[in-house]
Order: C-alpha cells, then sequence, then structure tokens
C-alpha cells in the first residue's frame, strides 16, 4: 500500500466515525439503500452527500410540488396545489378509479399527506434558515418524496427525467 492509499484509508475510518452517511462495510450509498426514487434531481444526493440535509430535503419536496403541478396543470403550489389536484370530487390527478369508497378514501389520504408534508416538511426549509436535520431524518423525508413519486409513477404520472439539474 502506497502512501496516499493509506491516506485515503486512513481519510475513510475518520470518516465513518463522524459521519454516518455512509458504511465502510455495506459500501452501499444509503439513497441505494432507502431506494430513493431515481427522478430525484442529482442537486438532491449532492446535497445530501455534503451534509446538508435539510436543503437536500427542500430540493425533493420542490421536485414533487413540480411534478404535481406538471401533471395537474394547476399553477398553484404547495398545500393549495396538493388540496386542489388530489380532490376525489374533481381531480386533476386520479391516483385510483375513484369507484369505491375504499378508492375515494385513497385518493384522499394522499391528498392530505402531501398537502401536509407541502407545510410541514418543505415550506419550513424554504422559509427559516435554522432548520437543520440530522441525516435519517433526511432520508425519512426522501423515502415520503420517493414513496410520493412512486404513487405517482404507479397511476401512471411518470416523473420527468431531471438529468442533473435543479428544480
Amino acid at each position: 500500500m502506497d502512501r496516499l492509499d493509506a491516506f485515503r484509508s486512513v481519510v475513510r475510518r475518520v470518516g465513518s466515525l463522524t459521519d454516518r452517511r455512509f458504511s465502510p462495510e455495506a459500501n452501499e450509498h444509503p439513497f441505494e439503500a432507502r431506494n430513493v426514487h431515481p427522478a430525484l434531481p442529482q442537486t438532491v444526493r449532492s446535497l445530501f452527500d455534503d451534509g446538508h440535509y435539510a436543503q437536500a430535503t427542500f430540493e425533493a419536496m420542490k421536485f414533487l410540488d413540480k411534478e404535481v403541478q406538471r401533471h395537474s396543470r394547476i399553477e398553484e403550489t404547495g398545500f393549495p396545489l396538493m388540496m386542489k389536484a388530489l380532490d376525489p370530487k374533481r381531480p386533476s390527478i386520479r391516483l385510483t378509479s375513484l369507484g369505491t369508497e375504499t378508492e375515494r378514501n385513497e385518493q384522499a389520504g394522499y391528498r392530505f399527506m402531501l398537502a401536509g408534508a407541502m407545510q410541514a416538511i418543505r415550506n419550513p426549509r424554504g422559509h427559516e434558515y435554522s432548520v437543520n436535520d440530522d441525516i435519517g431524518e433526511c432520508l425519512d423525508h426522501l423515502s415520503f418524496v420517493s414513496h410520493a413519486l412512486r404513487r405517482l409513477d404507479y397511476a401512471g404520472y411518470k416523473a420527468a427525467s431531471t438529468e442533473g439539474g435543479t428544480v
């Protein structure tokens, strides 16, 4: 092992003690371990890798907001967008066929989950400078966004490819 390899090895070991983003044993990025939706912009992963967890969450939430806006063709954003786009009585986005009470309940449930996420997750990170998420909280948020994007995918509303862009 040459000096550069030895230095890299020491840096990796020290990093694993101070930064829990990567497990040297697993050799798997947390995005793969959590199955983070691949359509999220590269910016989200870059921010995450640099330890900017609240900003990574914010960018992922903006992407979800833009996807719902794009598919629904509603110009509003955030809470009002989700409430209109997923309204079980007049949906712009149908997650189910709405033929049964259960399907209407599912539509309504996603409506409130996504509207609530815009207020509880996106808005504080967009309006406050002091929000500090840890890695676990960020991964939980990214898992939530990934689930929402997959539910849209399943209903036929595929996420746009971002190819490293920002939202």
